[in-house]
Formats: structure tokens, sequence, C-alpha cells
């Protein structure tokens, strides 16, 4: 693929955006790095929070920005609404029914950062990635995988960074997208040259009502694609087959996986079992389409080190692996972790949601010895005991990981440690990621007092 005769500017040009005026409700993560953005592009700017109107000073004292309740949105270019904040159901938020009422258009930052990329001039591609589960896995491979190969490429969105505080990239750059389906609502002209809905299981139901509403949504991945645009479905289900009708009568490059077996620790060390191997297929496809080689895309998987608190590998010492899938905050995402390796030794724990963990009963025969923290581990312990599965109450992570330790070294075969806890965090910290740091540190600490010279060598 060629490459561009002069890099792309560092920044978007400051008068891009000159002359218009957007609106801004909510000033969360995503609302702040919008308001930032417009601002450096030259725009006006309306922007409130209701419960935390606050922006940096920098920001505040903006002769374009203009920091008050949105009582009027005529005149304004769009409204862009906060992601977590209703437009339709259950109910919309009064500001956005005054946008509706005033013909605004309400749109998402992934929108306005394909609209300003064409003001731009740039031809650069976008690539969209959602699902109820493995969008951040994919999104974060396929942006290693193309980066790896030498092609301009950025990802953000849901993930990571906010799409509008993304830098420009030129014709041969890759804007690879993670959508939730709220941001997926609020797209008008935005078209991926490639696209993917890679699952979809009961999420966000009050947001969208049903889970007819919420595949509408997600299906909303697909809208402006054209001809010989690749468009994938993650796996044959009842949601899918009529979806892959429609695009396939649209003229879409349509493709459904069916991945069922995890790759090789030689071919992706990092990304362990079968769900990993559907996310690393979605990315082959894409990656093909783009442009890129068999041996290059083989290359990026290989080299890919995983994403951080989703089954990344910590350490290991003495044959024995520690893996942090703190991210993993029901049962749901901890049953892929559970899947991946078929005996372990697990630590659990925290606040379950409803249910517990009772639907991972197809996978729990792969727990050598269960290792329950926090405020539920009772009521996880019921589901162990139900199904026979050896456990022990450690109260705290440290203690936790400890007893694993210990456990692990003293069994005839090595059992990866590994960190799933299918519960909330925040009886013993403040959230997913403060405890999987604290099980890494803990796994360093180990490894390192038991076996120094085998650790530091790593």
């Amino acid at each position: 693929m060629a490459h561009p005769t002069s890099p792309p500017p560092s920044s978007w040009p400051k008068t891009l955006l000159s002359g218009q005026r957007y609106a801004v409700y909510g000033l969360g993560r995503n609302g702040a790095a919008v308001v930032e953005a417009l601002l450096a592009m030259g725009a006006e700017v309306h922007a409130w929070d209701d419960h935390s109107p606050t922006l940096s000073k920098a920001l505040t004292v903006h002769p374009s920005l203009t920091l008050a309740p949105l009582d009027d949105l005529s005149g304004f270019t769009a409204l862009i609404l906060s992601p977590g904040i209703a437009h339709h159901l259950p109910q919309p938020h009064p500001t956005a029914r005054l946008a509706q009422k005033q013909h605004i258009p309400i749109l998402s930052d992934a929108e306005l950062l394909w609209q300003v990329t064409r003001k731009a001039g740039s031809k650069a591609r976008f690539v969209s990635i959602t699902g109820t589960n493995g969008k951040s896995t994919t999104t974060a491979l396929l942006t290693h995988i193309l980066t790896e190969a030498g092609i301009p490429a950025y990802c953000g969105g849901n993930f990571g960074t906010a799409s509008l505080a993304l830098p420009p990239l030129g014709d041969d750059g890759v804007y690879v997208i993670e959508m939730s389906s709220y941001m997926l609502e609020r797209l008008e002209h935005y078209h991926a040259c490639a696209a993917v809905l890679l699952n979809l299981t009961p999420d966000h139901l009050d947001r969208h009502g049903s889970m007819e509403g919420y595949l509408t949504a997600k299906a909303h991945v697909f809208d402006n694609m054209t001809k010989g645009d690749l468009a994938l479905l993650g796996e044959a289900a009842s949601w899918s087959k009529p979806l892959q009708a429609r695009l396939t009568s649209q003229g879409l490059d349509v493709h459904t996986l069916t991945i069922t077996d995890a790759l090789s620790p030689e071919d992706a060390p990092f990304l362990p079992g079968p769900h990993n191997a559907q996310n690393i297929e979605a990315c082959r496809l894409i990656a093909r389409h783009l442009g890129l080689s068999d041996a290059s895309i083989a290359r990026g998987i290989r080299s890919f080190p995983g994403l951080d608190h989703r089954l990344q590998h910590i350490t290991e010492a003495k044959g024995i692996a520690f893996i942090n899938d703190s991210k993993a905050t029901n049962a749901e995402a901890s049953f892929h972790a559970l899947r991946a390796f078929p005996h372990l030794l697990w630590i659990a724990g925290g606040i379950a949601k409803e249910g517990g963990i009772t639907n991972l009963a197809p996978v729990l025969g792969h727990v050598h010895r269960a290792f329950l923290i926090g405020q539920d581990a009772p009521l996880l312990a019921e589901t162990l005991k139900a199904h026979n599965v050896a456990f022990e109450i450690s109260t705290t992570l440290e203690q936790a990981t400890r007893a694993a330790w210990a456990y692990a070294q003293a069994s005839t075969t090595p059992l990866p440690i590994i960190l799933s806890p299918a519960c909330a965090s925040f009886d013993q910290f403040r959230n997913f990621e403060e405890r999987g740091t604290a099980f890494a540190t803990l796994a360093h600490t180990l490894c390192h007092a038991d076996c120094p010279a085998e650790e530091e060598a790593r």
C-alpha cells in the first residue's frame, strides 16, 4: 500500500469549523474531548452538564465557549449528546427533545470525526467494531496489526481515546472505531469501508426496550456502506440470518464467522480461547480487505501483547502463569476465561451481578480449585458446592493470590492462576483496573520472592 509523500498534520486546521456552532450536553470524558476538539478547529461551542458543568480552566476562559444551560438550539449545526444520555428510549432527555423540536441533528463524536476528516480533504478509511462482547480486543488487535504492517492507524471511540480526540490521518490512514449501541444511534453520513457486529446477547435493554431494539441499534454499524464494503457477522444465529440477507441484497461483501477452536499459543500467545479466535478471524478478514498480506497479519497477531485486565498474561514462574482478567465483572465475561483454560486455579468474587455465577455451570469443570473473595463469596460458594468444585474463602485478593500460589507450587502439574472475578469490584476496590493492578503487583512480588533469577530474566 502506498504511503503519502508527506505526513498528515499533527493537528486539525484551526479554521476547519469556523462559522459553525455546536451544542454539547454532557461533559464527561467524551463530552470534554468534543468541546476541546471543536474549539481547536475554530467552532463556537455552547456546552452544559447538569451534574458537573466543569471543564479545564484553559477551556472555560476560551472566547468561543459558552458554558450555560441549553434552552435554545436554533441556529446550531448539531447537538453532541453524551453517549449515556438518551435521545429516544426509554424517554428523550429534555435537551434531546429540544433538539428534535428545533430540527437540530443529534450526533455522536464518531460522526463528527468522519465529517472533519472529509472536510479536511483526507480519504482515510474507517473501520467500525461493535458487539456485546469482544469489541475492545478486536479494536486494539486490528490497530496493532495495521501499525505493525506500517499502516498509519488510530483506534478510539468507546474504547480508549474519544473519537474526536484522535489526530488527523492522511489518505492511507485507518481509523478503527469501537462503537457502542449508543454511538451507533447517532450517525448521519459516517461510512465505514469495513464493519463487524461480533455477537449479540442481552444488554442495555433498559435503554433499547427489547432485544429487537438493541439489534436495531447495533445494526446501524452497517449504515451508509456501499457495494464492495466488507460486512462481518460474528456468529450464525437467529439475529444474524435476516441481517445477512439484507446486507447481501445491498451488494456488500458479507461474511458470517464460524470459528469454534482456539488458536495455538504459538500463533496467538496472548489471545487464548475460542472467543478470541473469533476476534482474530474478524481482524484477519478486515486486514485482508484493507490490503494486508496473510504473512503480515500473522506477524501482527503473534506480536499482540493483549489488553490490560482482559486475560492479560502478567508473569510466569515455575511453569505457573498469572492471568489478569479483572475486566470480567460478570459471569458471562468470566465464562470465556474459564473456557479458555482446561485446568486452572480461579480467583473470583466481589459484588455479584443478578444470577451470580449459576450460568458458569458448563465450564466449572475446568476449575481445579477456587479462591473466593469479597462481599458475595458465600453466594459463589453455594454454586460451587452444587457443582462439586473445590474452593476456599480467602476474603481478600492478597490472601487469595498467596493461597493460590502456594497451592499451585504444591500441585503435580502447573496450573495457571486466573483472576476473573465474575463480580464488580466496588466492595474492596475503586474499580476493576485497581483490582487488576493489585493482582499484577502481587504476582510479580510472589514470583520475584520465590524465584528471583527466573522472574528477572523475564
